[in-house]
């Protein structure tokens, strides 16, 4: 039986060309790439809740990317039109960001990654072992 995951209130999608900087010797995306296509995904999801790297800075935080799993399904090739999507699925005690990357135009999956994130204290350097309530506030969720 497979499990289907409700998708969150929280996602964002933005869609990006392919270029040619992007290829490796083999003329499709070099696999180190995808990891600058969940950056253009993940801000283009923390702009739409307000709190993206300027507004946690300003607020105190921090929030380092302390683990990061990509799965390759496909390849990507230059000129092609990839729909990047980032949704959040955990925010109480670290920020898990899960992604998909697929082709624009057929919908076919050729990436699925996530990241986890943790909130650190500007001022101490310390670690919190729970979010921060302006996280909860910018997702407008009440801390329990």
């Amino acid at each position: 039986m497979r499990r289907v995951k409700a998708p969150s209130r929280w996602w964002a999608e933005v869609e990006h060309q392919v270029q040619f900087f992007d290829l490796d010797p083999m003329q499709i995306v070099w696999h180190g790439n995808y990891v600058k296509y969940l950056e253009v995904a993940r801000c283009a999801l923390l702009d739409s809740i307000g709190y993206n790297y300027e507004q946690m800075r300003d607020s105190g935080y921090m929030w380092p990317i302390i683990e990061m799993n990509l799965r390759y399904a496909g390849p990507a090739a230059f000129g092609q039109r990839l729909l990047l999507r980032a949704e959040i699925v955990e925010w109480e005690n670290r920020l898990r960001i899960d992604y998909v990357i697929s082709d624009a135009e057929s919908g076919r999956r050729l990436n699925k990654a996530t990241t986890t994130q943790v909130a650190v204290d500007l001022k101490s350097g310390e670690m919190c072992f729970v979010s921060p309530a302006i996280l909860f506030e910018k997702l407008g969720v009440n801390a329990t």
